[in-house]
């Protein structure tokens, strides 16, 4: 049993930190206060090729895998970048994921170069004001209409929209109602991409964004489709067996959830340790004193079992393995540990927490999000308790 990174997630590690200590606590911090996208990040990071990780080379790509992926999230995060974790989930891991596993040649061919050289953004639209955590719920319905599928609905907390060149949205092809008679509930999905710009400039596609507590680099919005136009040859996978697609697409929403949850862990860590080492009370450094030395090191230890964890998921991913326990296990110890940390790294700091002085206040917004995004804590629990001990549904 071997537990060293392969070289290739080593250079990415080092890649993406090389880029990534260019963009200090400050860079971020005006980026939240001013609600921008990290463009210049983006950009340095699509210019060392560490966006297009997961594109295939013959589309000028890295050819990674998920485990590089989830490597260069978390080396972003813990850089202090903790909103820029969605800079890896929404294009190379909705977009040039996706496409690179289920996607056609066609779409492959104009898609995914643009995702190499950064040109090209992707958003996901799956939740609906109805229909959080339950996808089977979902009521936004595609329609075939000659070559074209006709879509209408709404779709609510969608990250990235302003910058999205695609969405892929998931649709109902087939009703919820007519699946259950059919006795197949997951019948009936329609993955779909979705040409954001020009379905707004046809006035088919609105959004408005949602005022938010953090991560305000990337809005969330909620959407309205009114008979957007899609062509039937922008359907990934299949119309109507849409649904293994997207499984496809969640396993590797947790598992970058997970890896941006010990990256964020790693910052609030380092800025708390930083200021204990520093920080003169009674004569000594603060660090020296139990109550705020143990704690710290408490988390520092439950930081290093959600990496194994989230490496373990993605490595079974890129093995063609079940890894969906693997997946929830990850996200649901990396989202605790990374609240925990910013909260110590708060307590820590003391007043001075509050301050925008420091970045902690910035930390802990941050990382209160991912106790409930991309699937509550209690429902990895549920599945927890039901898939693994066995124990009966709640729901």
């Amino acid at each position: 049993m071997d537990f060293d990174l392969p070289e290739t997630a080593l250079a990415v590690r080092d890649g993406v930190a090389a880029v990534a200590a260019r963009y200090d606590h400050a860079y971020w911090s005006r980026c939240e206060d001013e609600h921008a996208f990290p463009i210049e990040a983006w950009r340095d990071l699509a210019a060392g090729g560490w966006i297009g990780l997961t594109v295939p080379q013959e589309y000028g790509g890295g050819g990674a895998g998920m485990l590089e992926l989830a490597v260069a999230c978390e080396t972003l995060a813990a850089s202090g970048g903790t909103a820029g974790v969605f800079l890896y989930i929404l294009t190379p891991g909705f977009g040039a994921m996706t496409l690179a596993r289920h996607g056609t040649e066609e779409q492959k061919r104009s898609i995914l170069p643009g995702v190499a050289s950064g040109d090209t953004q992707f958003a996901l639209g799956l939740t609906e004001p109805d229909a959080g955590s339950n996808a089977l719920a979902i009521r936004t319905s595609s329609r075939r209409d000659g070559d074209e599928l006709v879509i209408n609905g709404q779709k609510i907390w969608i990250s990235g929209l302003e910058n999205a060149d695609w969405m892929i949205v998931v649709t109902r092809s087939t009703s919820e109602a007519d699946a259950k008679e059919q006795g197949r509930r997951t019948h009936g999905f329609t993955l779909a991409l979705v040409d954001v710009k020009e379905a707004v400039a046809q006035g088919t596609l609105s959004y408005t964004p949602i005022p938010k507590m953090g991560a305000n680099t990337v809005t969330s919005s909620q959407v309205f489709l009114d008979d957007v136009r899609v062509p039937v040859g922008h359907v990934i996978g299949e119309i109507d067996g849409g649904f293994p697609v997207l499984w496809d697409v969640l396993n590797p929403e947790r598992i970058l959830a997970a890896a941006g949850g010990v990256g964020g862990a790693e910052a609030a860590l380092t800025v708390a340790a930083d200021y204990a080492r520093e920080r003169e009370v009674f004569g000594r450094p603060i660090g020296a004193n139990q109550a705020i030395q143990f704690p710290l090191a408490q988390l520092k230890a439950t930081t290093e079992l959600a990496r194994l964890m989230t490496y373990k998921a993605a490595w079974l991913f890129d093995q063609g393995r079940p890894c969906g326990n693997e997946a929830n296990v990850a996200k649901l110890t990396a989202a605790q540990v990374a609240w925990e940390s910013a909260n110590q790294a708060f307590q820590t700091l003391g007043g001075m927490a509050y301050s925008k002085e420091y970045p902690v206040e910035r930390l802990f917004r941050d990382a209160r999000i991912g106790k409930n995004i991309p699937v509550a804590e209690e429902l990895i629990l549920a599945h927890i308790g039901t898939q693994v001990l066995g124990l009966p549904r709640s729901y």
